[in-house]
């Protein structure tokens, strides 16, 4: 038996106006309180394979509250389809948990708990060794090996380093598309320089929307860097949101999805 590669896909297609409310008036607290300029972007991306199975993995590490440590993003290779992660660090071991459904990712990601999250019964048990994670994914009495390694990394916390090519593979998708964030370091700072849009089925990119000028702020709003992109859906056409820092609750573009020639233009 395979792991579910299907399980923590998310949707985001219920409550996307309450969350961003929810989320706009917790990035101004951050804001009054001097945090959101020391920057919170300290993110490990890794390949290797869950099982039988190649995937993808995302870490970003912060005290994202609720006492989680870590938040990330994976998907397997086969399906292309975004799973949302959070958990615990703990010295060089991991536990992580998958978000299973939008009722979970709203009570874990988006109102969190004050008594804190318990990861007792995390599927992923990790060891961070040198440039590589190992460990197991187990659900009931299935069990599978983890063996990935490190092939990318950004960290905005201190100057400011990029290694590799970093490409975030943020939580927002639709049926047929994910997105993924391509983060460089420029003269400015570091940032999302492109978006590229992922056909799941056929797995390259399709269209790649970039970003410029001398800001330099694309993708860089959220806490977790895997929401910096998200989805919603009005009049039966899907609307992909970017979101951009600029020193105050910061902004988004809004992108829709053009049926006839299958690509995401600026909407005006």
């Amino acid at each position: 038996m395979t792991p579910p590669a299907g399980y923590g896909e998310l949707k985001f297609t219920r409550g996307v106006g309450m969350v961003r409310q929810f989320v706009s008036a917790v990035f101004c607290l951050l804001l009054l309180s001097g945090k959101a300029t020391a920057g919170w972007y300290h993110v490990e991306n890794y390949e290797g394979s869950i099982g039988p199975d190649p995937v993808h993995l995302s870490l970003q590490t912060y005290s994202f509250g609720s006492g989680i440590t870590v938040q990330g993003s994976y998907f397997y290779d086969a399906k292309q389809s975004p799973i949302a992660l959070y958990g615990k660090a703990s010295g060089a071991g991991l536990a992580l948990c998958a978000i299973a459904d939008d009722e979970e990712f709203e009570r874990v990601i988006v109102m969190g708990k004050k008594t804190g999250l318990d990861t007792a019964g995390c599927p992923f048990s990790l060891e961070l060794g040198d440039g590589v994670l190992t460990g197991s994914w187990s659900k009931g009495a299935d069990k599978f090996p983890v063996n990935l390694r490190k092939v990318a990394g950004l960290d905005d916390t201190g100057e400011g380093k990029v290694e590799g090519t970093v490409e975030i593979p943020f939580w927002a998708q639709t049926a047929t598309d994910r997105f993924a964030g391509i983060y460089t370091k420029t003269d400015n700072g570091i940032c999302m320089t492109k978006m590229q849009v992922i056909n799941k089925k056929r797995k390259e990119a399709i269209q790649t929307i970039k970003f410029g000028g001398d800001l330099c702020n694309a993708g860089m709003l959220m806490t977790p860097i895997y929401w910096n992109v998200q989805k919603q859906t009005e009049r039966g056409k899907d609307i992909i949101s970017v979101n951009f820092y600029d020193g105050r609750a910061g902004y988004e573009e809004e992108y829709v999805s053009d049926r006839k020639t299958k690509k995401y233009r600026l909407k005006k």
